[in-house]
């Protein structure tokens, strides 16, 4: 069995990606420049979304560990630096 392996290249290298991009591009100007009142209009609404949606995903590191989490090397033994 002969096989041959045809190096494809990706999607958004071909004329049609491209092509499809520029009507994209072309789209999103018309909204914007037809809808520009509605977009603008959410914005003050977009701030107040973002206030909680930063608070779920950007308070992870902050030490926050109730006991199930790892511990700091040092305590891991049960030695402590101050002890000595």
């Amino acid at each position: 069995m002969n096989t041959t392996s045809h190096d494809a290249s990706p999607f958004w290298k071909s004329r049609g990606a491209i092509a499809l991009l520029g009507f994209g591009a072309i789209a999103a100007f018309f909204m914007f420049s037809e809808h520009r009142a509605h977009f603008l209009g959410v914005l003050p609404y977009l701030l107040f979304l973002a206030c909680p949606l930063m608070h779920l995903f950007m308070h992870h590191g902050h030490g926050h560990q109730n006991g199930g989490g790892t511990r700091p090397a040092d305590v891991q033994g049960g030695q402590d630096e101050r002890a000595n």
